[in-house]
Parts: structure tokens; sequence; C-alpha cells
């Protein structure tokens, strides 16, 4: 494997999708270690890094994306790796069940669409935002509570399953637009009408901003309702500093949108998914360990 296509997987950058994962393992019944870790190896590992690969070698980006400030040229293999690990995430799904390995199939083939020069997704605001955060967020969190419960598709359909996938989205619907805040040059060269373009940069910043009042609300009556009051506190202060990161560079960027930049963009993805990361992975602890008891 070249370096460049290495990099273009950008296996690392699968941290930042993290979040719905571990949502999952903290509000799953059940937490087969087996069944865990072969969902979480055929995710972070093989599926998410083949969607970045497609998108790579299509999108053959000369300016930072996500997880690479200087992109290296794109070399074929790129596709055909992105697709060998778009096959081995199912075939590891297939340890689990056909259900989580069908799962896998159709995030890959959306993946596909969303970059593809035929269908390319990616190029209509409205639908390649409900498509990402939807497929990423929801449809994951979904394939994952299945795999660790060994549950069939009618048994999805419970409210306390549905809720926390919908929250899963909603954690994505504010976040995904901030991805491409700093791509709006990029992103017209190609013709591709991004909703951050839509929006603007400060309207992307508000939008944002709405959005994620809403989700933290939902998650809160959720964890409350569900949990416990003390989880929503810790829910809270887990994510003071993406809010503290947050307004700080509203307020830089409302006075000069060149702010909106790579390195600010990628700090932001990192905090937020930390601070998320951190608190379900301590709920995970608490739910099945009995850590903080």
């Amino acid at each position: 494997m070249k370096k460049s296509t290495l990099l273009h997987l950008r296996i690392p950058f699968s941290f930042l999708l993290m979040p719905v994962f571990l949502f999952a393992t903290a509000t799953s019944p059940q937490l087969p270690f087996l069944e865990a870790a072969l969902v979480f190896i055929a995710l972070h590992l093989f599926l998410y890094p083949a969607s970045n690969g497609y998108n790579s070698w299509f999108d053959k980006d000369e300016q930072s994306i996500g997880g690479l400030k200087t992109p290296p040229i794109v070399h074929k293999e790129l596709l055909y790796y992105s697709l060998l690990f778009d096959a081995l995430a199912v075939i590891v799904g297939l340890f689990i069940s056909w259900e989580f390995a069908l799962m896998c199939f159709i995030y890959g083939a959306i993946s596909r669409a969303y970059s593809n020069d035929k269908t390319r997704l990616k190029k209509y605001p409205i639908i390649s935002w409900l498509t990402v955060t939807v497929f990423q967020g929801g449809f994951m969190f979904l394939a994952t509570y299945l795999a660790l419960n060994n549950l069939n598709f009618p048994d999805l359909l419970q409210k306390e399953i549905l809720y926390p996938a919908l929250l899963s989205t909603a954690m994505l619907m504010g976040s995904y637009p901030m991805t491409q805040v700093y791509q709006h040059e990029e992103d017209a060269k190609r013709g591709d009408m991004t909703l951050s373009r839509l929006l603007g940069v400060k309207g992307t910043f508000i939008f944002t901003m709405l959005v994620f009042a809403v989700a933290m609300a939902g998650f809160s009556i959720y964890f409350t309702h569900f949990f416990s009051v003390n989880i929503t506190i810790w829910l809270n202060v887990t994510l003071l500093p993406v809010l503290l990161f947050f307004l700080n560079w509203l307020i830089k960027i409302w006075k000069d949108e060149s702010k909106a930049d790579f390195k600010n963009t990628m700090l932001l993805n990192v905090i937020s998914a930390s601070c998320f990361n951190l608190f379900f992975f301590s709920t995970t602890l608490a739910n099945h360990f009995h850590f903080f008891n």
C-alpha cells in the first residue's frame, strides 16, 4: 500500500465518529466483548476508512480535507483499497449476524452514492446533509445496537432504541456543516453546493449553535428519563469545553471570516469527539461495570 493511500483512508479520523459507537455501548442492555470488538473493527478500521478513501478518490482535493492538512496526490490503488475495505467490513459483519453485515453493505453503498460522479449526492446541500447525518448517526447506532444485543430488524422499532438513534443523528446534524466551513472554495470549484456553502460562514455557525442546543435538550431529556439526573449533569459538564471553544471561535469569525479555517475546524472536531467519547465511555463503564457506583 502506498503511503498516500494509507493517508487518504484516514483511519485515525474514525475517532471523530466513535461517539455513535460508544453511545450504543453506553445504552445497550448487553455488552458482549467479542461482538463489541468485531463491530469496532468493522466500522472504525474498515467501513469508515473505505468511505474516506472512496470520497478522496473522486474529489482529488488539492486543499485541506478532514484529517489531512495537505492531502497527497491520489493513486488508482486508493479506489481498489476503499472497495476492499468495504468488503472486509461486510465479511467481519457476517461473524456477528447477516443483519449487521447487510447494514454495513448498505452504508458502503450510500457512501459511494454520496461521492461517485454519476450520483454525487454531495452536490445537493439538503440531501447530502440528511444522508450523512442519518447514516453516520442513527443508522450506525441501530447497526451497533442490533449487533450487541443479537436483535432482528423488527426488534429495533422500539422507542427506547429509536430515541437514542434519533439523537445520534441530531448530534451530527449540527457538527457536519462545520466540517465544510473551510472548504467553500474547493467545493465551489467542483460544483458541490454543500449545506455550509448554502448557509455561508456565519450562517453555518448560527445553524450549528441552534441544532446543537436542540440536540443537547434531547440528550438531557433522554438521560434524565432513562438514567439519572446525575448522568445528565455529567453530560453537560463534559461538553462544556466544546461550548467554550465554539463561542470563542464564533466571536473571532464574526470579526474575520477567514478564521473559519482548517486548524480551528479540526480543533473543534477533536474537542467535540473527545468530550462525547469521554462521556459515553464513562457512562458505559457506569452502566455495565458499575465503576462509579
